[in-house]
């Protein structure tokens, strides 16, 4: 996320209530999670065990649960809770309506429909001749290219699966990002889009989604990628571009999966994959999937 203003590193520490640890003048352009940062942003570490990573980080600005040495460049901002503390800072700067609040700034171009049954949050940007059908919900901030369709029931910019367990409940981050759609793309029935964490979730120019498919936040699906139905992808993954995806297909948080790539039905992606074909519920390469399969067939 990127504020529309620059901040400084004092503003920041007294709307959270923290220490800082660097020129109070210091320069803060927005807030990101680890996957997204970039100089300029905040990043939140609370575990010894990613410390190392945070501070080595492209952003410059670490809010972090104990006071260590601050490398150079950087600022730190200590508080007893960083967790807490950053969904302060990102809904600080974000309007969070949840469709409690009548609609505004909402842009829609030249030859789009949308049915009167769609509902819309705040701050959305449509395209020019984008058919949207009945019962579809476009979450805050949502952007969506020219000559998009997208069917009955689907829902685009949900808040992002991403909780702590506090106290023996889950405590929710706060999703101040959103969902871009770029042109060209064609959603089925029933599908969900989480919006991003900080930054944005993103389908590709000329990608194609089946029905009934769960993305995560932060993903971003690359351009004329295939995916069909009942694929569930978790957040923060990157598909790149002219992937194809069959029915059923998992994919875990994080991985990475290079263009050109097909993942056959009900394939399980646990790590990043090089260009092939894959199946199996731990994907492998396809080829060698079918020379275990005649192995194991000739030891009966």
């Amino acid at each position: 996320m990127t504020f529309n203003q620059p901040q400084n590193l004092k503003t920041i520490a007294e709307i959270i209530g923290a220490k800082y640890i660097g020129d109070e003048s210091f320069p803060v352009l927005g807030s990101n999670e680890i996957h997204m940062v970039r100089p300029g942003d905040i990043v939140f570490v609370n575990h010894p065990k990613y410390y190392d990573k945070a501070l080595k980080s492209a952003a410059t600005v670490i809010l972090i649960d104990k006071e260590v040495e601050c490398p150079a460049g950087k600022a730190l901002l200590v508080s007893d809770d960083p967790f807490r503390d950053f969904n302060k800072i990102n809904t600080h700067f974000t309007r969070i309506s949840n469709f409690k609040e009548e609609l505004h700034d909402l842009e829609v171009g030249d030859g789009t429909f949308i049915h009167p049954s769609v509902v819309i949050g705040n701050e959305v940007k449509i395209g020019k001749n984008v058919h949207i059908f009945p019962n579809v919900v476009l979450g805050d901030r949502t952007i969506i290219g020219d000559d998009v369709v997208i069917q009955a029931n689907t829902v685009i910019g949900g808040d992002a699966f991403y909780y702590r367990k506090l106290n023996g409940n889950f405590d929710r981050m706060i999703s101040v990002g959103n969902v871009v759609i770029e042109n060209n793309v064609e959603i089925g029935n029933c599908c969900t889009i989480d919006r991003g964490v900080t930054a944005s979730t993103i389908i590709g120019e000329g990608s194609i989604l089946d029905n009934q498919i769960q993305i995560g936040h932060d993903t971003v699906v690359g351009k004329r990628c295939l995916i069909a139905s009942q694929t569930g992808i978790a957040g923060c993954c990157i598909i790149e571009d002219e992937v194809t995806i069959w029915g059923q297909v998992g994919m875990a948080s994080g991985v990475r999966v290079e263009k050109g790539t097909v993942l056959l039905a009900k394939a399980g992606v646990n790590r990043n994959l090089k260009k092939g074909t894959y199946f199996g519920p731990i994907a492998e390469e396809f080829r060698e999937y079918l020379r275990k399969e005649v192995k194991l067939k000739n030891l009966k």
